[in-house]
């Protein structure tokens, strides 16, 4: 269903651009409007499963959190010393793809791995609280020409990040409280979320492959963004998965989709408004590749029943 869901957000919005169609920017309106909403409508089916107190630290969050801030750190240092303007692009690319939040949707793929779905719903809200410290510190040092101090764009960053979040877990958890019995039904049906995020991964794709059309980039710089996500992406799954694996094959799972899959979307927020606005495109590209590693993880699970 994924790269069927891929294909359909790159054709669409091919068979729109090329056409010369008036239809395109409503089209991409639609997907933008859209998207938010049914990934906030799969969190909160997710989270009908998951009770408060569910929500616990576990040894490993630490562990990935560690990593994630020590990758994300590393290439920001790396852009200070670095004096050639493509490499420099690269690095910010790369920053982008490390200090990036886990997706809200990430439980969907998780469950359907057998992961730990209490577990990645909590480092989501760590990885969240993260980059919202993080990015305001580094960001400034790498390009001061951000003008916004530490609280300013930490409360733009917070905005971001948590308001697909918070409201989703409210209205879980009071209808866990007020109304047990609509939570238990909801619950029944929280297998609808995946077929969900089929659809939003196709408006997803779709904004992402405006992006990459409308960067106005070369080939070269494209292959290069391409190469650096790939590899951000690939390394961060397997980080996830082996900083996990003393605490048994579920933790893993859930440790390697907490590190690997990302809300691409904040990534190309990020580069548009804060970085080199090319460095956006890491964040379509990415969504490729993890969605595409997804695609064969549960392809390769389904195989082993």
């Amino acid at each position: 269903m994924l790269p069927v869901s891929m294909s359909l957000g790159v054709g669409i919005f091919l068979a729109l651009h090329l056409s010369g169609s008036s239809l395109e920017a409503g089209y991409l309106s639609v997907c933008a409007g859209v998207q938010p909403v049914m990934v906030a409508v799969m969190l909160f089916l997710q989270l009908n499963l998951v009770a408060p107190r569910d929500l616990r630290f576990h040894r490993w969050h630490l562990w990935v959190l560690l990593i994630q801030a020590l990758l994300f750190v590393s290439m920001a240092l790396l852009t200070l010393i670095v004096r050639n303007p493509g490499a420099k692009v690269l690095l910010e690319c790369a920053m982008l793809c490390f200090v990036c939040p886990t997706a809200a949707a990430a439980g969907v793929i998780t469950i359907k791995l057998g992961g730990d779905l209490p577990g990645i719903m909590t480092y989501t809200v760590l990885a969240n609280a993260l980059a919202s410290v993080l990015i305001p510190v580094m960001v400034p040092i790498v390009h001061p020409a951000v003008d916004m101090g530490f609280f300013p764009l930490f409360w733009a960053v917070v905005q971001r990040v948590f308001s697909i979040l918070i409201l989703p877990c409210l209205a879980a958890w009071l209808i866990r409280w007020l109304l047990p019995g609509l939570q238990r039904w909801l619950a029944r049906y929280a297998g609808v979320a995946f077929y969900i995020w089929g659809i939003c991964l196709m408006l997803s794709i779709s904004l992402a492959t405006n992006s990459l059309a409308g960067s106005g980039i070369g080939l070269g710089v494209a292959l290069g963004i391409g190469a650096v996500s790939l590899v951000c992406c690939l390394l961060q799954f397997a980080l996830g998965r082996r900083a996990a694996r003393r605490y048994g094959p579920s933790e893993s799972v859930t440790a390697g989709q907490a590190l690997g899959q990302k809300n691409t979307g904040f990534i190309i927020w990020l580069g548009i408004n804060y970085l080199t606005p090319v460095t956006s495109v890491a964040g379509g590209l990415y969504a490729i590749w993890h969605n595409l590693f997804n695609s064969w993880q549960l392809f390769r699970q389904d195989s082993r029943r």
